[in-house]
């Protein structure tokens, strides 16, 4: 059982063989994806309070220095994010706020939302609500969530999303505040059971080893196996930056990474890689199928220090690889009610997901087409008005790109070192 499992109840064991298998695996044994995808969306940093001080994080502030965005400007940034074609409100801050943040929790107590641990919950609730009533589809990287907690807040979100990281007890969560294992892969397991589109990952680069890799897969996939819920998993490289000095993975090792990812996957769930902190170019065939959510509004206020691709370097990647290249939503299409999904002639389209119809899969009381997605979001999808065509154009793959093209050569958006 994997660090920190048993105090959350979480059973999550994977067989020493299929470690083996997946430690035997290369890039020569995958094949390489036949499209790309990637998602327009607006970055919304809600508070840089977080409880945890991993030693590779820039994102969080200590208390006293952390930040908390007002209404005013969470409206401001998501008009601005619709404005300009965006489809996801990405929602991302450190696991909650503890005592430390008096600052952070007198304010969202006078905003009246109380002065404990879940006040940032409410208060995320409400943006979220406020991003469909602008155009936008939230979707939110809370940290670690209870059951409790994904049941507030799935009802406002088209999908959410934490990463693993590792199963490995590592150096670079040591600490008095210092996050477990177990309590991401409890977070995982309660987004299954209530039934969110969930985006994880792992961190490569940290500390772990290759075994650890291939244990942090298959454990995903083994929650996956269980509830139908993953939609993509992300192999992220640590990257350099002012508090950590871990060294960069090789491109050698993010290539093996990745195609482990492909094989220990089932082939519905996507393989992303950020392409400002990897070369794309150099991993499509791999078995990468997507490049994550990209904003032509916002940083990446998790890796400041990189900056997002334009999004013709994004279809520079694509051209290089001979395919094509199409935005989506935030929430993969075989979680969509059918009639908002891609036709197309190898029938991929109709596909409901691993293995079985996910619609059937949860809620469990009276699912129907749409299970997978809350009311607020479905009503999004089906809106007359300029928002909705484009959910619907996106989701069918008919939107156009709209992008400019990038310098000659370049196909990456990453700093070539990678």
């Amino acid at each position: 059982m994997f660090p920190g499992a048993a105090d959350y109840g979480v059973d999550v064991t994977v067989a020493d063989a299929d470690v083996e298998r997946l430690l035997d695996v290369g890039p020569g044994d995958v094949e390489p994806a036949p499209a790309l995808t990637f998602s327009r969306n607006v970055f919304v940093p809600l508070t840089t309070a977080c409880r945890y001080t991993c030693t590779y994080c820039t994102y969080y502030d200590v208390p006293g220095e952390a930040t908390l965005m007002t209404p005013e400007s969470v409206r401001e940034t998501l008009r601005t994010g619709a404005d300009a074609g965006c489809t996801e409100a990405l929602f991302t801050f450190g696991d909650r706020p503890d005592g430390r943040y008096t600052a952070i929790r007198e304010q969202l107590a006078s905003w009246g939302y109380g002065d404990d641990d879940g006040a940032i919950y409410g208060y995320l609730r409400d943006c979220c609500e406020m991003a469909i009533a602008e155009g936008l589809l939230p979707h939110s990287n809370p940290g670690d969530l209870t059951r409790a907690a994904f049941e507030r807040l799935a009802p406002v979100n088209a999908s959410m999303g934490v990463m693993l990281e590792t199963t490995a007890d590592v150096d670079a969560h040591a600490g008095s505040r210092r996050k477990t294992p177990g309590q991401r892969l409890d977070t995982i397991r309660a987004a299954g059971e209530v039934g969110v589109p969930f985006t994880t990952g792992i961190l490569v680069g940290i500390g772990e080893t290759r075994r650890d890799r291939a244990e942090s897969l298959l454990a995903i996939r083994a929650l996956h196996e269980r509830h139908g819920h993953v939609q993509e998993v992300i192999v992220q490289p640590v990257v350099p930056n002012e508090r950590s000095d871990f060294e960069r993975p090789s491109l050698a090792t993010m290539r093996e990474t990745v195609a482990m990812a492909r094989v220990a996957l089932p082939e519905t769930v996507s393989v992303q890689v950020p392409p400002n902190l990897a070369r794309a170019v150099d991993l499509v065939d791999c078995g990468i199928d997507d490049l994550g959510g990209v904003s032509p509004v916002t940083d990446d206020y998790i890796n400041p220090d990189y900056e997002w691709p334009a999004l013709g370097e994004l279809r520079a990647v694509a051209d290089a690889a001979g395919v094509p290249l199409y935005e989506r939503l935030p929430v993969y299409e075989r979680y969509l009610p059918a009639r908002f999904r891609p036709e197309r002639a190898d029938g991929a389209g109709d596909d409901p997901g691993p293995e079985h119809d996910v619609a059937s899969v949860v809620p469990a009381d009276g699912a129907d087409e749409g299970a997978w997605l809350p009311e607020p979001i479905r009503a999004a999808l089906d809106a007359d008005g300029v928002h909705g065509e484009r959910y619907r154009a996106v989701a069918r793959r008919d939107a156009p790109l709209a992008v400019d093209e990038p310098p000659a050569g370049e196909a990456t958006g990453a700093d070539p070192s990678t």
